[in-house]
């Protein structure tokens, strides 16, 4: 099965970047698409941002859009999100998923992912 590891997450303040790294390994990841959810304290894991296996097509939550962008590279197994301008209410744990089912279009509910990793902390300061 699919391993995801999760990078990059950390304290930072209103209005700077991050960005966050998943790395993974097992089975044949790179065919997959790939998503990144949050969760923050009391509130429901939601969709942030998913990429197809080819790195072409890409899709965000509305409240990320012009903010946030997805990658990947899949020579080196890794997806990436670049996040800027950051705020106080993007604070929440991470998540990296793949999403063994889906290569040409991006779904957004959390239980269509498979495979999920441990997750990282980002924190903005305001």
């Amino acid at each position: 099965q699919v391993q995801l590891v999760e990078s990059g997450g950390g304290l930072v303040q209103a209005g700077g970047s991050l960005r966050l790294s998943c790395a993974t390994s097992g089975g044949t990841s790179s065919s997959y698409a790939m998503g990144w959810f949050r969760q923050a304290p009391g509130k429901e894991r939601e969709f942030v941002a998913g990429v197809t296996w080819t790195g072409s097509t890409t899709a965000y939550a509305d409240s990320v859009k012009g903010r946030f962008t997805i990658s990947r590279d899949n020579a080196k197994n890794t997806v990436y999100l670049q996040m800027n301008s950051l705020k106080p209410e993007d604070t929440a744990v991470y998540y990296c998923a793949a999403d063994p089912s889906s290569r040409w279009y991006i779904r957004r509910l959390r239980h269509q992912y498979d495979y999920w990793g441990q997750g990282t902390q980002v924190t903005v300061s305001s």
